[in-house]
């Protein structure tokens, strides 16, 4: 048995073949502030950059891009009056944006979109609270 438990999320690391551009997606697309840059150093496997985004440490590292897209994602939480902003920013950096999934009211909006490297992110106006609640009603209500 395990006698410590998670105590959170320390970081998602994100593999990518241009590191300037995945700079300007997170830079742009999400908001993010560059805190670290490994230059030519390697202390990990490759060059990398780190980035907060929301608080959260997010890494991004050189090397191959995924082979194929998928529905994982990583959501990030937005007011849901910065849509259109958001919105906005991702189309001025070219990506695609995925149409959302159909929602019942109540459960928050989503925006998706694929980076260069096949990631897919998420941004979504609602709360896990607000979510259960709605599920609690039921699909017809």
């Amino acid at each position: 048995m395990i006698e410590g438990r998670v105590e959170g999320l320390s970081h998602i690391t994100l593999i990518t073949r241009d590191l300037a551009r995945m700079t300007a997606i997170v830079e742009g697309a999400l908001g993010g502030r560059e805190i670290y840059s490994s230059g030519d150093d390697t202390f990990s496997i490759s060059r990398e950059k780190f980035f907060d985004v929301g608080g959260l440490w997010i890494a991004v590292m050189e090397g191959e891009s995924l082979p194929s897209r998928t529905y994982n994602h990583i959501a990030f939480k937005i007011p849901a009056s910065s849509i259109g902003e958001y919105r906005a920013r991702i189309e001025a950096l070219g990506l695609e944006i995925r149409e959302s999934r159909p929602r019942v009211e109540g459960e928050g909006h989503s925006l998706y979109f694929y980076d260069d490297d096949n990631h897919l992110f998420e941004l979504h106006t609602g709360t896990l609270e607000e979510r259960l609640e709605r599920y609690r009603r039921g699909r017809n209500r």
